[in-house]
């Protein structure tokens, strides 16, 4: 959305609209701009959330490590039965498993994965 359309969104100046979008970036509560992309648009037309148990004490390194690998989109550390959940995006299931089954699930500390496949994504941004 443009900066004019952000300003009468909400009613105030084109100025005043780039003043505030300048203040809230230089405290961070914007922490970036991006584009929102279509998955599957963009040839992504495989996807899955993939939950992970892992050894106490690695997900600092850990974290590093699945951040390195571009099909892992989201990367959250949770509490409950797993310890972590991935957002995982390929091109096909061929692609898709290799990322499981080959990178993640040979990393070390890695003690456990499942696996959900994601039959249609809604984005509420």
């Amino acid at each position: 959305m443009s900066v004019t359309q952000v300003a009468g969104n909400v009613h105030i100046s084109r100025a005043h609209a780039y003043s505030r979008i300048g203040r809230l970036t230089g405290e961070g509560v914007i922490t970036k701009f991006t584009a929102v992309v279509d998955p599957v648009k963009a040839g992504l037309k495989s996807s899955a959330y993939v939950t992970l148990k892992v050894q106490q004490h690695s997900w600092r390194t850990l974290r590093e490590q699945l951040r390195a690998i571009p099909e892992v989109q989201h990367i959250a550390l949770v509490g409950g039965s797993f310890d972590v959940i991935l957002l995982v995006r390929a091109t096909d299931n061929v692609h898709l498993r290799r990322v499981i089954f080959d990178q993640l699930q040979s990393m070390p500390g890695i003690i456990d994965t499942q696996t959900f496949l994601v039959f249609e994504d809604v984005d509420t941004r």
